[in-house]
């Protein structure tokens, strides 16, 4: 399906905690239902994944789960989202993804029944199809691997079945660097929308089969590349913000194919996808710290509907295990959300306000992250023809609420970047009206040993 219209027209309905199409788990959390829960995100500490040490890493995720669980029962959450995001590994060798997977249902289905917690396992194999170079995506032993491990954990009990997906990676991270929206639009708008169509038909088909949910991608490895970049002060702010409002379309093409969300946490473009779908969308802001730095700590949680921390090392602190602890800031975290929501649209709204306006002036970045932006953003998005002018009206509506920040006074661009959003509007403006113009500009122009155009159906 193509969206042409927005779920939530009114700023105002743009809320966390509430979404027009809430999804209820087999264990009866209704996510986007009025309430925000948890969603806890971990990983092994250093070290090597083989055969030999399999058991010591079964080990690790035994003690993450079973110490997250008791916290969260002992602080008497109403619920709680586990994501089991699998090391290279985990999913080259689908019978360990396998193992891991088990270990945490056959732990979760134990605590709903010792202490009435329920929970809900979202499962995120790691795309390995760009560890060959050039990247095969639609077929190989990379893909047939990442597709066993969804069948086999979906058939065991994984109710969201998620990945951070990376077709069009090997030219993107290039636009980056070089600074370059054509390339950027491209790489994601018509090579990723490709690859995204291709890959969540598939999953949504595993999803359906096993009674499960198609939950959501996220352009992690695009838009939160270019954060990261931008806050190392490789590339500007402003084009990291254009990159992100671009990144949108390229995550909305799940959902075209039938994902149903919660999107996932790392996906900051998620606010515009929950606008246009009315699906709820899981975030992470200040507690994903640990996993990678961010100019949208607070922001990020005016409109999710789980909250995460990103992915947190099982090493011991002060207070116990990290995850064990991540856990507890999670809980508090959401029963604030939840208190705010418990008082009504008063409630609601003096929070989400809060979390807006801590963030929304500091950083380009952030400020496309309030309501009214999300909104101008999304409209733009779904009143474009195809996936390449969604991602040229992207940018332009971009840059447009950016001077506009500006120029009121109310958003912060360092002088040096203010240069950017003219040319970056020249530049787009500027490109062929044509997708099919448009692609064979950039195909001209794109590195033959790193990009095969025939992996995306070019």
């Amino acid at each position: 399906m193509k969206y042409t219209s927005l779920a939530i027209n009114d700023p105002e309905s743009l809320v966390f905690g509430t979404a027009p199409k809430p999804l209820t788990t087999r264990s009866g959390m209704v996510i986007g239902g009025g309430q925000v829960y948890p969603e806890l995100n971990f990983t092994l500490p250093p070290m090597n994944i083989t055969a030999d040490t399999m058991p010591r890493v079964l080990e690790h995720y035994k003690e993450i789960i079973n110490g997250a669980l008791l916290r969260a029962a002992d602080l008497e959450a109403n619920g709680v989202v586990i994501e089991f995001e699998t090391l290279p590994p985990m999913t080259e060798f689908p019978e360990w993804g396998l193992a891991i997977a088990r270990i945490l249902l056959d732990t979760m289905r134990q605590y709903e029944k010792a202490y009435g917690l329920k929970s809900v396992l979202r499962m995120t194999p790691n795309d390995n199809r760009e560890f060959v170079r050039p990247p095969k995506m639609r077929s190989g032993y990379f893909l047939d691997r990442m597709i066993q491990l969804f069948e086999s954990t979906a058939a065991e009990g994984a109710e969201l079945l998620s990945i951070e997906s990376v077709g069009g990676k090997e030219l993107h991270d290039d636009a980056l660097v070089n600074g370059d929206i054509a390339a950027v639009i491209f790489s994601q708008c018509c090579a990723g929308a490709r690859d995204m169509k291709f890959l969540w038909s598939t999953i949504s088909e595993i999803a359906a089969r096993h009674g499960v949910h198609a939950a959501g991608d996220t352009a992690c490895g695009f838009a939160n590349t270019a954060m990261v970049l931008a806050e190392q002060k490789m590339i500007p702010r402003v084009f990291a913000a254009v990159v992100r409002a671009v990144s949108a379309v390229r995550s909305l093409v799940a959902y075209e194919n039938g994902a149903v969300g919660p999107g996932k946490d790392c996906g900051y473009e998620n606010p515009f996808l929950k606008a246009i779908t009315g699906f709820p969308m899981a975030m992470e802001g200040k507690t994903s710290a640990c996993a990678h730095l961010s100019p949208l700590g607070n922001i990020a949680a005016a409109t999710c509907d789980t909250w995460s921390n990103e992915s947190v090392q099982n090493i011991k602190l002060l207070g116990g295990m990290a995850p064990t602890c991540y856990m507890e800031q999670l809980i508090y975290d959401t029963r604030l959300m939840n208190e705010a929501i418990k008082d009504g649209n008063d409630g609601v709204a003096t929070y989400q306000r809060w979390t807006v306006r801590s963030d929304a002036g500091l950083d380009p970045q952030a400020f496309i992250l309030t309501p009214t932006n999300i909104i101008r953003i999304a409209k733009a998005i779904v009143s474009a023809k195809d996936h390449y002018r969604a991602g040229c009206a992207a940018a332009l509506e971009t840059v447009a609420v950016l001077r506009e920040g500006s120029d009121s006074g109310c958003l912060h661009i360092i002088e040096r970047e203010k240069e950017w959003l003219e040319n970056l509007e020249e530049t787009v403006a500027e490109l062929p009206e044509k997708e099919g113009d448009f692609i064979a500009d950039q195909l001209a122009l794109a590195d033959k040993d790193k990009f095969l155009a025939a992996e995306y159906g070019l």
